[in-house]
């Protein structure tokens, strides 16, 4: 499911602070993005109708029917597909030239790697 910017914010509020509801993420939306009510009302209808998120009475609860991994698996799978032809190794290559990574982060990309081939 491709979610737009706009949308990924409304999820961001109900993947840290889990169930909501309409008015609580919309308060939070405008002060972290100075979003007004009828914008959050809008985008949180949007994602209700992408079954991104359920509506539970009473008081316009919002329910996250996605986790936060699951997309964000779906949007790197999206890119890969799009940008680099379903390619993961060139993602990788495109990401590590122009970055240098520490001791650390190559060690961890290493174990995913390993846990892979295993």
């Amino acid at each position: 499911m491709k979610l737009f910017d706009s949308e990924w914010k409304v999820m961001e509020v109900l993947w840290q602070q889990n169930d909501q509801t309409a008015k609580a993420v919309s308060l939070h939306l405008a002060q972290s993005a100075g979003w007004n009510k009828n914008t959050t009302y809008t985008v949180i209808k949007k994602c209700i109708d992408k079954g991104a998120i359920e509506r539970r009475e009473p008081n316009f609860v919002c329910h996250a029917l996605i986790s936060k991994q699951q997309a964000q698996t779906e949007e790197a799978q999206s890119l890969v597909d799009k940008v680099f032809g379903g390619s993961a190794e060139l993602l990788f290559a495109s990401l590590l030239s122009d970055r240098s990574l520490s001791k650390e982060e190559l060690d961890r990309l290493k174990a995913l790697v390993e846990a892979h081939e295993g």
